[in-house]
């Protein structure tokens, strides 16, 4: 399964997104990221938090999601606000589109622990959300079983339910 993960900026969640998901699913899950107005580069909290996680960062960069046009994408999740209004291009066709918003802790200001504190609770609920999807039978799911889902997964994450 392709999983495009979609933020405005592609620098700080989606990217998050993307790095936790191909470390969680191994060969089940190919994760992308990308940007309707892509900053052109990681946030570099972002990379030293998962980095400090052991996670590989080796090959994540902002990108736009015009790059993606030649991909099969089986399901798009935007992760900001301001992506989930956007409209999506129209390569993106048919693939649906799931809204599983996250706080952006590359906006926070205040002390470098409470920086660190909402970075990773940010990779700590993206961690929770993707578990629930791997714990899915997704590859025999249809579609509108798999959106349903993953809807029910965001749901869950932000009443407070253990995923």
């Amino acid at each position: 399964m392709n999983i495009l993960f979609i933020c405005t900026h592609n620098r700080c969640r989606s990217i998050l997104c993307e790095a936790v998901t191909r470390h969680l699913s191994g060969s089940r899950i190919n994760a992308f990221s990308a940007g309707s107005q892509p900053a052109g580069e990681v946030h570099p909290l972002s990379l030293k938090f998962l980095a400090k996680r052991g996670i590989d960062i080796s090959n994540l960069r902002s990108q736009s999601w015009d790059d993606f046009a030649a991909t099969t994408i089986d399901i798009a999740i935007t992760v900001c606000d301001s992506a989930a209004g956007e409209s999506c291009p129209l390569w993106l066709g048919n693939s649906p589109k799931v809204h599983w918003g996250l706080s952006d802790p590359s906006k926070l200001t205040g002390t470098d622990d409470d920086i660190e504190v909402a970075f990773n609770t940010c990779i700590d609920a993206i961690e929770a959300r993707i578990n629930a999807l791997l714990g899915l039978d997704f590859e025999t799911l249809d579609t509108p079983t798999l959106v349903a889902a993953l809807g029910e997964i965001h749901n869950n994450a932000n009443q407070g339910s253990t995923l």
